[in-house]
């Protein structure tokens, strides 16, 4: 166990003691591949400052399917709504593996699932209500090829020999105003200082929003790369992260913390210190 471990297991022993653990408005967990014993994850989410219920959610476990093993791992961040990133959690993973091309061309199957899933989530909006959800997920084939997919602006960062590298796009409106304008929305910055979809939605890509869809896409964008002896770690986290703290420096943040919940959970906590007042959920899975 590393000094920085330590440092954190004396200091949740504390935060129990004196009942400062915040353990009702935060939620953690761990688990490991059968595959390799040198790979395990971790995640930790805690509730903002926001007068409304926690809107993210977390999916995090090694899978053992038809032989081979999957890591799925996805972080689904919602706005107006914890019912459709709930929905996400329990449906999105599903459908990407029972699309029949998963195994030889999981590219076109998660695209082929991401709008399946978005089409099914709004067919159903008389029931699940208003509101939408970004998502981020990462498949870990075989603990050799990763799978990285994303709509809205959760990311998802790869970790090679200590440097940082974005395996996500943050799907922002003013990037893609463009293809806004050309499906007949706008981008405005009023009311507030920050860019909206139909002066609206912080966020040019999402599931659901069946109010704002016409304007809107659930395409994600979709990476593949190879897992190699420099890879160190992925972390996949929301905005209540990256908006306080870059991605080199969360890397940083974590390089000597071996256990990757500890890991996770100290980036929590170093972006409360920095005074981000939004839910806060992050996954690492440590190589």
């Amino acid at each position: 166990m590393t000094g920085k471990e330590i440092l954190h297991k004396m200091k949740e022993k504390v935060q129990e003691k004196v009942g400062l653990n915040p353990s009702s408005n935060a939620e953690s967990g761990k688990g490991k591949s059968k595959m390799s014993k040198n790979i395990t994850h971790g995640y930790h989410l805690v509730k903002g400052k926001a007068n409304h219920p926690m809107e993210d959610y977390v999916f995090a476990e090694f899978k053992q399917v038809n032989g081979s093993e999957l890591g799925l791992f996805a972080i689904f961040d919602g706005h107006l709504s914890h019912v459709i990133p709930d929905y996400l959690k329990a449906n999105l993973f599903n459908n990407i593996l029972n699309e029949p091309d998963f195994w030889t061309e999981p590219e076109n199957a998660i695209r082929k699932a991401y709008r399946l899933t978005d089409t099914n989530l709004l067919e159903q909006a008389i029931d699940l209500g208003k509101g939408g959800s970004t998502a981020v997920t990462a498949i870990l084939i075989n603990c050799q090829k990763l799978v990285i997919a994303n709509v809205g602006d959760s990311r998802a960062v790869i970790s090679k020999n200590g440097v940082a590298k974005q395996l996500s796009v943050d799907h922002e409106p003013a990037s893609e105003r463009e293809s806004i304008e050309n499906r007949g929305g706008f981008v405005s910055n009023f009311p507030g200082d920050v860019a909206r979809v139909d002066g609206q939605l912080a966020v040019a890509r999402a599931f659901g929003d069946k109010s704002l869809k016409k304007h809107l896409t659930s395409e994600p964008d979709v990476s593949i790369v190879t897992i190699d002896e420099d890879t160190d770690l992925i972390i996949l986290f929301s905005d209540g992260l990256w908006k306080v703290m870059s991605n080199q420096e969360a890397v940083d943040a974590i390089k000597g913390i071996k256990d990757a919940r500890s890991a996770a959970k100290h980036l929590t906590e170093e972006a409360v210190k920095r005074n981000s007042k939004d839910d806060i959920s992050i996954i690492v899975v440590k190589f």
